[in-house]
């Protein structure tokens, strides 16, 4: 018999429940995962059969922890036969049984994402020819999310303010067609079909009501609308369904989650327990009361505080820099301090920041001071497609007999020089042993190229030969290279192949961070080239240390850098929150066009509850854009901080020597953000 004794009251309340609904909100370090395997290996040593515990999860690396967890407390043989399984192998399992209902073969095939878009190019090529792949990616974009709506294809409806949703309406019946035609689904279709088999045939709804006694949903605040169905579904009857959540966590709306699906919980199932896990195991109190202060401000959440028995610990400190520049510095500054003062490893370390194009200033940094890290939740910001291809552009015009970049950047974007056509110009280029770029400065010469085609090869060697001459003037090299992506309009190519507009946004906004980038060598470099600028980006794209691998953090000593969506589930005994400012944290979409703050403010809270002993926050006076400085503001989300928790610190003043000059900037900081944002 295992030990409950181990578990706070809470914990041991929620591992020792059976029978009907329990809603247990667990907050951040609060220790959830140990309480849902002490719950599943009580209910087993209870002689609840194996087989009828069914537990959901949303990746298969935490299905596969919960699993070996519950294995460890009661020995693989009583655990045998239990189900632990992501939303999307259960229904696999589910219509390998059955999908014959619905008209498929039990030896369907799961479509990933290259296969989708396929298959949707090729139904658009049957609608139109002048469709893109763009078109494509767009199209399957708006299917998935309405297949995430549980709207099929015969109830979508265009919307007017949304140009391709009347093509998608077009596409998706057609598509729904032809994967039936092949006896194929995706990964979408696996849980609609799912809800929809459980719907139409009460036979086998009551079969897995039956089978699944007992049900689990790990991060339900995370759940999407077929998710929700499908649990709602397979509960019904018995009721017996556990969810663990943290409304305070959820921060994937962009995915679909809805919040609503936790707060609704106990109206969704009427007598419902309720359960609080509010005792966090991993930060200290000076954190949790930032993190309870701020999120508090939420008008729809669930009333739960969060503490901690283990003290107040250090204070919290906000660091107000100059620029990104001295963001990063500062940053790097005291990462050292603490090295040395608290006998810490580079691994303790965490850089958390609202967008991935944050990163550039601090990756720069660690390069330049031999500093370990590891990115995770996205590429090495020179190592970005979008990034790589206005370098390329740079280092051709430094060098044209750069052949792996000219080749890279000859027909991107799309300027009529087809596979076909380059394909000919490389094999004449080895055939008469002649230079790439010379070939194409003589395209007259060259057979079999059509008149478009060698039109086109004209356009793009005069557009690298005056951007050669003009890049010669050192003091306007920034503004040559925003002239460059203007010409070459490389933002309205993204925007145009990218089928997530958020992430096209994102990548946009790299580009501009080379701006920025080529603004600072310009203020640290005496004698400014080009040719110095590319150095300066290749012996940083040369490092091998920042590496992209979430599993990579837990064994490398290294620096976390990541972005605030990526460090959920994750905890670090020194976390410095980067771009404390209005139009980063509060992102700038949210204020201005979904005007949604809650989830802002839920990301803040993610972020400061990662922390374990110590808390920096970090903003900027002002920041570029463009590569041009401009003024920022501080983010709401400080002045919601209690003052006797926060220690300001500005770079740009000399330490105050005493505790009564400290007091005073504390207090004007915080009326000018009053000033800012109210009392």
């Amino acid at each position: 018999m295992f030990d409950l004794n181990n578990l706070n009251p809470q914990q041991r309340s929620a591992a020792l429940h059976q029978k009907g609904p329990l809603l247990l909100l667990a907050g951040a370090g609060s220790g959830k995962t140990r309480v849902i395997t002490c719950r599943i290996a009580n209910l087993l040593q209870q002689g609840v059969p194996a087989h009828q515990i069914l537990a959901v999860t949303f990746t298969n690396k935490a299905a596969r922890e919960m699993r070996e967890r519950v294995q460890e407390l009661v020995g693989k043989t009583d655990a045998k036969g239990m189900i632990i399984a992501t939303f999307h192998s259960l229904c696999v399992r589910i219509l390998k049984s059955h999908i014959e209902r619905l008209g498929f073969k039990n030896n369907f095939s799961i479509y990933a994402a290259a296969d989708q878009q396929r298959l949707i190019r090729e139904l658009l090529r049957e609608l139109s020819n002048e469709s893109s792949s763009a078109d494509a990616e767009q199209v399957l974009w708006r299917i998935s999310g309405a297949k995430n709506r549980l709207v099929t294809a015969s109830d979508y409806q265009p919307n007017d303010r949304d140009p391709l949703s009347a093509l998608t309406a077009m596409v998706y019946p057609r598509y729904q067609s032809a994967l039936k035609a092949y006896n194929a689904v995706d990964f979408d279709d696996l849980l609609m079909f799912t809800v929809q088999l459980l719907e139409q045939h009460t036979d086998l709804l009551d079969h897995y009501r039956e089978l699944f006694q007992y049900q689990m949903v790990d991060e339900y605040q995370d759940t999407n609308p077929v998710q929700y169905r499908l649990l709602r579904l397979l509960a019904g009857g018995h009721n017996n369904l556990c969810v663990v959540g943290d409304d305070d966590q959820s921060i994937y709306a962009f995915r679909g989650a809805d919040v609503a699906n936790i707060l609704d919980f106990e109206k969704d199932f009427p007598g419902t327990k309720v359960i609080k896990l509010e005792q966090n195991y991993r930060s200290s109190g000076n954190i949790l009361n930032a993190a309870n202060a701020v999120i508090k401000n939420n008008q729809k959440r669930r009333e739960k505080s969060l503490w901690t028995s283990s003290g107040s610990g250090t204070d919290i400190e906000y660091l107000l820099c100059e620029d990104s520049e001295d963001e990063a510095s500062q940053v790097i500054e005291r990462i050292h301090a603490e090295r040395y003062r608290s006998k810490l490893s580079y691994g303790d370390f965490a850089i958390l920041y609202r967008t991935n194009s944050q990163s550039r200033s601090f990756e720069e940094q660690l390069r330049y001071e031999n500093i370990p890290y590891v990115l995770i939740g996205g590429q090495q910001f020179y190592d970005r497609k979008e990034v790589k291809d206005v370098i390329a552009y740079l280092r051709v015009i430094l060098n044209p007999a750069d052949e792996v970049s000219l080749l890279r950047i000859l027909n991107y974007p799309k300027r009529g020089i087809g596979e076909s056509s380059i394909d000919k110009i490389i094999r004449y280029s080895a055939s008469s042993t002649i230079p790439l770029w010379k070939v194409l400065k003589d395209s007259c010469n060259l057979p079999d190229i059509n008149d478009k085609t060698r039109a086109a090869i004209t356009t793009f060697v005069s557009l690298i030969n005056r951007f050669q001459k003009r890049f010669k003037q050192p003091l306007r090299l920034r503004e040559t290279l925003q002239e460059l992506l203007a010409e070459l309009k490389l933002a309205d190519e993204i925007y145009r192949q990218e089928k997530d507009p958020l992430v096209a946004r994102r990548r946009v906004e790299n580009q501009e961070e080379i701006l920025n980038s080529m603004a600072t060598y310009l203020e640290r470099s005496p004698q400014p080239t080009l040719s110095g600028f590319i150095e300066r980006i290749s012996l940083a794209d040369d490092d091998s240390s920042g590496r992209n691998d979430k599993e990579s953090q837990l064994s490398v000593d290294a620096v976390t850098l990541m972005s605030l969506h990526s460090s959920k589930g994750l905890e670090f005994p020194v976390v410095f929150l980067a771009g404390m400012e209005e139009g980063f944290l509060p992102h700038k979409k949210s204020i201005y066009e979904t005007f949604d703050i809650d989830e802002e403010r839920r990301l803040c809270y993610v972020g400061i509850t990662r922390a374990q002993k110590q808390l920096f926050l970090l903003g900027a006076r002002q920041r570029r854009k463009y590569g041009k400085l401009e003024q920022r503001e501080p983010s709401r989300f400080l002045s919601e901080i209690p003052e006797a928790l926060l220690k300001t610190v500005d770079s740009a003043r000399p330490p105050a020597s005493t505790p009564e000059q400290e007091t005073v900037s504390a207090n004007n900081f915080f009326s000018n953000m009053n000033q800012l944002f109210g009392d």
